[in-house]
């Protein structure tokens, strides 16, 4: 029987959880929101890897062999190194959907993220690799944005947004990629300042990858879950 960890910062992954129950019915999951670390985006590479490094010990003690990084932070700044130090376990991450803007034909993509995201290698990479001539784009680094919506601080959320979006108002926005798994929590408000926009995140393509993962090795779980998500606090265990 193949269990799966699921991780983020708080309540950011369950947008990833839940793409992956529609995909992998049948798999069993455990979800770890880190809310005592939270938030991510504001960590050091050095200070995000010790705290994955426990939580993946964490999941390994419970017999997951499938860890899912639900935190495009974490992805880009910690994936390649938890890969090295853990070569016997699959990971599957998440990063901001630049790839899927440049697919799909957008022209003017606003790819709102942390400040730790926009400053990783890997996205840098990705806006080299996927970015076509006729089309603009346009990161953004919502600093405290993640942890206003763990809060669930509208008064907060609706300020950091008027604060980092609405200079692109007349610029003709067609797409925003939501660089973080907290971001889809607030597409409503999102709209007010970009009316019309479309939004882009990369849960579905994560939960197709944990897919092809489980048939490659072999993990997948032919019967019924042995269990409904299981959903962990980190905070739970300073109590």
């Amino acid at each position: 029987m193949s269990r799966i960890g699921v991780f983020d910062s708080g309540m950011g992954g369950l947008t990833v959880l839940e793409e992956l129950q529609k995909v992998l019915p049948n798999e069993n999951f455990i979800y770890y929101g880190d809310h005592e670390n939270c938030p991510y985006g504001t960590k050091t590479k050095e200070e995000l890897f010790l705290i994955t490094s426990r939580i993946v010990d964490f999941f390994e003690r419970l017999g997951c062999s499938v860890i899912v990084i639900a935190c495009n932070t974490a992805t880009t700044l910690c994936m390649k190194d938890l890969r090295k130090k853990y070569p016997h376990l699959i990971f599957v991450g998440t990063v901001p959907a630049i790839k899927v803007a440049y697919d799909k034909g957008y022209h003017r993509t606003l790819i709102m993220v942390t400040p730790a995201t926009i400053a990783s290698e890997r996205t840098k990479e990705l806006l080299q690799d996927y970015h076509r001539p006729d089309q603009e784009l346009y990161l953004v680094a919502c600093d405290g944005l993640a942890q206003a919506i763990e809060q669930k601080d509208d008064i907060l959320i609706e300020k950091l947004l008027v604060r980092d979006l609405s200079k692109y108002r007349m610029m003709e926005i067609d797409s925003v990629v939501l660089g973080c798994t907290h971001y889809p929590w607030i597409k409503d408000k999102i709209l007010k300042v970009l009316p019309g926009v479309a939004f882009l995140d990369g849960a579905n393509g994560v939960a197709r990858e944990v897919k092809r993962q489980l048939e490659m090795h072999h993990l997948e779980n032919e019967g019924e879950p042995v269990y409904p998500p299981v959903i962990l606090d980190s905070l739970d265990f300073k109590r």
